[in-house]
């Protein structure tokens, strides 16, 4: 094709320069580039490799509910569909606190240039993901009702994603925001063995629950830690976190006291204080090397210096749950 340039009073017919450049980016390899950048943009957004955080101990929940139930070692099938329960439920959980909070994001200079906030993903982009992975999670709790006749999968999955959604919101109210995401990912545990035992066994087990206290209480410990980096931002912007109500002190002091109560949580689990399995040594090497990655991220953080909150926050954390899952996994097999 041609087009019309009217130059000089004249009309002349040129060749479209820049049209091969337009059919290339409407076209089909162009589209899947930009879907795969969109995506790569989006799962950082999220920070989906955080993921590793809640995951080792919803597996460590599940080889539990293995040993309850009598069968030993979980099957393929419970794996992926508790692996894409967990998967889902916190790309719902990032994506609709990337969106609610788009306001404040903007105006935080640590978040401004976030992709939800400048623009290179759209609202639309993030509402789609937000509909894809709220409807992937219901399939997923839905196919335990089929495969395995547990139906409380199904029953509890729209007031799990409405609790995740919940926390999006508190920061806006209450100060005990950080005790609502460790409440968040305490479920990780709790809804795993809830997906696993019914009808076999008990709804939840004390040990089940000691577990799901420790992941309350580790995440929101290390929320308060991440908290320290917005304290001006928050008292600007009139929301709430505990370290800017009551500075950055208090903020450190009680995040050290939820990481001791996290230590007492585990050793509460690993004793199988209400019944359980009890777990031997190998458990207790893996007590032991949380207590000193918990010990490090506290001395990586001080009121006056928050300069290596990303290697306490992100780095440690992802340890601990490695650490933590692998040995208790090993330790209940060799219970």
């Amino acid at each position: 094709m041609a087009h019309s340039l009217a130059r000089g009073g004249r009309v002349m017919n040129q060749p479209a320069a820049n049209q091969a450049p337009m059919v290339a980016a409407s076209s089909p390899a162009a589209s899947r580039t930009n879907t795969r950048s969109s995506l790569r943009t989006f799962l950082d957004l999220i920070k989906f490799s955080h993921s590793i955080f809640a995951m080792p101990f919803a597996l460590v929940a599940m080889f539990l509910a293995a040993r309850q139930t009598g069968e030993g070692l979980p099957d393929a099938a419970q794996w992926v569909l508790i692996i894409g329960c967990m998967v889902s439920a916190r790309t719902f959980a990032m994506t609709f606190n990337r969106l609610v909070d788009r306001k404040f994001d903007a105006g935080n200079p640590r978040t401004r240039n976030r992709p939800s906030v400048n623009g290179t993903l759209s609202v639309r982009w993030m509402l789609a993901a937000l509909v894809v992975s709220a409807a992937m999670f219901i399939a997923f709790t839905l196919a335990f009702w089929g495969m395995f006749q547990n139906p409380w999968p199904a029953m509890l999955a729209l007031p799990v994603l409405g609790f995740i959604a919940f926390y999006s919101y508190t920061k806006r109210f209450t100060w005990l925001c950080h005790f609502v995401i460790g409440a968040s990912l305490g479920l990780a545990p709790l809804s795993a063995w809830v997906a696993l035992v019914p009808p076999h066994g008990p709804m939840l087990s004390t040990q089940i629950i000691w577990l799901a206290i420790a992941v309350t209480t580790w995440t929101a410990g290390f929320d308060l830690l991440y908290a320290m980096q917005d304290i001006e931002i928050d008292r600007r912007d009139r929301l709430h976190s505990l370290p800017a109500r009551f500075g950055p002190q208090t903020g450190l002091a009680v995040s050290r006291l939820c990481h001791g109560c996290t230590l007492l949580a585990l050793a509460a689990f690993g004793l199988a204080w209400g019944g359980g399995v009890a777990l031997g040594v190998v458990y207790w090497v893996g007590w032991i090397a949380v207590a000193i990655l918990l010990a490090i991220e506290q001395s990586l953080v001080k009121p006056d210096d928050i300069s290596r909150i990303n290697l306490a926050f992100m780095t440690i954390n992802g340890i601990v749950g490695l650490v933590f899952g692998a040995l208790t996994i090993a330790a209940i097999l060799l219970a």
